[in-house]
């Protein structure tokens, strides 16, 4: 069976091509020591297993995420390449494919984004550009599929074909270096991997291959041919460094390349993408349309689309399935312990939480297709001055916004930012963003005291989230954790209509943990709810106002008084919250024991005035953050330090805020 890899730089359609190639994931897990997710797929021809490495420019990592393909070259057993390479921007592209060519791998070149190029006046002779390489060159538009098909066929000749890897001239100081190297290395190391790819790769700068290297032989004798081939180098050479001098050979071949095989043509009209781009990026429109975005999608989100699906949802859960149980469980005699714990507490509980489930796929829908539209990138670069007035670069947003969906896979795409207080930054502010999981409470809240408004009300939670980011990010990059300014560049990739099986299922990748989470988390925390409020101090069957779940809830709830919620009952439902975020409404469902979401809502508007509510959503916007993000937090940082500080600051920020809303508002009058 062939192991193939698949190769490209970000932004590339590289997933799409893999979608193509395979059609679903064999298995899903990720990378040894990193977060980046590892991808396997079947080949659709049955003959072999495609590899899905992260984009990256270049094997020469700038984060450890990065080094992800660099680890995967020195250490793992594969038979062949498949790199795709964007047509309209050839050159770029080509520095990593040159690389690659190094490595001595049987390569196939996936020629995507050809209708792009055409667009720009640039015209791809993939005859040339494959003899000038010595590869088959495939041209392909990955997101339609066109010409996957005779790539897949073409994947069956990389077993037997043999490949010689690429050799370039680099000049009589650094071939001189390459050359002693390569007579120091020992023969254990030689026999698995090509000695030149790994002397150039160790010049250019390569920390994993330095390690690698470093097994084998001493730093010192490293170190030291190093230095003196870069001397040799910036004496004869007249270069400033060993990776600028490596750089330069390969650009000048890569410009004599593309002069073959690329027909540049003056380019017409501006593209569809630069028009776009002329409105959405904007100084002046750019971050009004963003908002204007984002308002829309709760719109959608909770007026148009989400709230009638879930009041069908929520009819079904209180009418036939609860109806349909408690027959069942009458029939098979069940105790009053049983059925109680079935339908008060697991029905209750997780049923409670799973109405307002439209709600989060249509989110989560929306946001797949603002990203796969290429839009996301551009709200970075719109965010970049505003970012960079707190401290940050544009980049950090972008694991933010991916924290709207869940706070855990926002906290883990801050291993791309490089500057290691910039990532530390982000880590700690990531929680602040009010991801999915929160959804629920506000859905209950908005639905019962803010009809009219829904969407203004969440919309205005979002922006709160961001705002106090952004505060605390000026005021932690001034005192605790002072940066030094990191540069900020991002690929704007062409604007695209998404493939609605791409869509979906990246929408259900999203919304599929929030299922997973209602049958562990939410499902257990019922149970563990239930069980505290049939049991008490007195014995079991006792009333809730007597039970565990009261005493415990009443310890905190004097605390809450000055916020507007000092009951035993939002105590209990805010430390349950802790487990996950939509515990909270599984714990009011349990508490208050009522049979769908209307009567709840309706029960809750005696327990709370329209300020109390908002207040309570501010502060569960902002407390501690959920079990799964603390672990997040820590495994990110390492540190026990900066995770228990993420903890206490969100503690403090959401009590002293909500206190500020709550006692300004009575003064108010509201």
């Amino acid at each position: 069976m062939m192991h193939i890899a698949l190769l490209g730089n970000p932004n590339t359609g590289k997933t799409s091509l893999f979608n193509n190639l395979t059609g679903s994931y064999e298995y899903v897990g990720n990378w040894s020591g990193v977060t980046v997710e590892k991808k396997v797929g079947a080949l659709k021809n049955k003959t072999g297993q495609l590899i899905d490495l992260p984009g990256i420019y270049t094997l020469n990592p700038l984060s450890k995420d990065e080094g992800v393909v660099s680890n995967f070259f020195l250490h793992d057993s594969f038979d062949g390449i498949v790199n795709i390479v964007d047509a309209s921007q050839l050159e770029r592209n080509l520095v990593l494919t040159l690389q690659l060519l190094e490595f001595g791998k049987p390569i196939i070149l996936g020629l995507n984004m050809t209708d792009v190029a055409k667009s720009r006046g640039i015209y791809v002779n993939e005859q040339k550009l494959s003899a000038a390489l010595h590869v088959p060159v495939v041209p392909i538009v990955a997101r339609t599929g066109q010409g996957c098909k005779l790539l897949n066929e073409q994947l069956l000749s990389l077993q037997s074909k043999k490949q010689a890897p690429l050799v370039l001239d680099y000049g009589v100081a650094l071939e001189k270096g390459i050359a002693q190297l390569i007579a120091d290395m020992p023969q254990e190391l030689t026999e698995h991997l090509p000695p030149r790819w790994l002397a150039l790769q160790f010049f250019e700068g390569n920390k994993n291959v330095w390690e690698h290297l470093s097994v084998f032989m001493t730093d010192d004798a490293l170190a030291k041919i190093y230095e003196e081939t870069e001397r040799n180098v910036q004496k004869e050479e007249n270069a400033d460094t060993l990776s600028q001098r490596i750089y330069r050979v390969r650009r000048t071949y890569i410009q004599a390349i593309v002069e073959q095989a690329v027909d540049q043509q003056t380019a017409g009209a501006a593209t569809l993408t630069d028009r776009i781009d002329a409105i959405v990026t904007n100084k002046v429109f750019g971050l009004p349309i963003f908002l204007l975005c984002m308002l829309l999608l709760f719109k959608l989100t909770f007026d148009w689309l989400g709230t009638p699906l879930s009041d069908l949802l929520d009819a079904f859960f209180s009418g036939p399935l609860t109806d349909g149980l408690a027959f069942v469980l009458g029939k098979a005699g069940a105790s009053s312990f049983i059925q109680s714990l079935v339908l008060d507490g697991i029905v209750a509980g997780v049923g409670g939480v799973l109405v307002f489930m439209p709600q989060i796929f249509i989110l989560f829908f929306f946001i797949s297709l603002l990203e796969d539209s290429g839009y996301m990138a551009r709200v970075a670069l719109v965010m970049d001055k505003i970012m960079e007035s707190v401290g940050l670069n544009g980049k950090v947003f972008i694991p933010m916004i991916i924290g709207f969906g869940c706070n855990v896979p926002g906290i883990m795409a801050a291993r791309t930012i490089e500057q290691p207080k910039e990532r530390l930054l982000t880590i700690l502010l990531t929680p602040l963003m009010s991801c999915s999981a929160r959804l629920p409470v506000y859905a209950l809240f908005v639905g019962a005291f803010f009809v009219e408004y829904q969407t203004i009300v969440v919309f205005s939670l979002y922006l709160l989230g961001i705002a106090m980011a952004l505060l605390l990010a000026k005021l932690f990059s001034m005192t605790i954790l002072k940066e030094e300014q990191s540069v900020f560049v991002i690929e704007l990739p062409p604007y695209r209509l998404p493939q609605s099986k791409a869509l979906f299922r990246s929408t259900w990748d999203k919304g599929k943990g929030f299922i997973k989470k209602a049958g562990t988390f939410i499902f257990g925390g019922s149970v563990i709810i239930w069980l505290l409020t049939y049991a008490g101090p007195q014995g079991l069957n006792v009333d809730m106002d007597n039970s565990f779940l009261a005493a415990i809830g009443g310890w905190v709830a004097p605390l809450l008084a000055p916020l507007g919620f000092g009951t035993w009952q939002a105590g209990a439902a805010l430390i349950t919250g802790f487990l996950a975020k939509e515990v909270v409404v599984s714990s009011m469902n349990i508490i208050y024991h009522v049979p769908d979401v209307d009567s709840l809502q309706g029960l809750m508007a005696t327990e709370f005035t329209p300020l109390s509510a908002f207040t309570f959503m501010v502060f569960v916007l902002l407390y501690v953050p959920c079990l799964a993000t603390v672990g997040t937090i820590r495994k990110e940082t390492g540190s026990a330090k900066w995770t228990y500080f993420s903890i206490v600051y969100a503690l403090i920020l959401a009590y002293s805020l909500s206190f500020i809303i709550y006692q300004g508002g009575k003064l108010l009058g509201f």
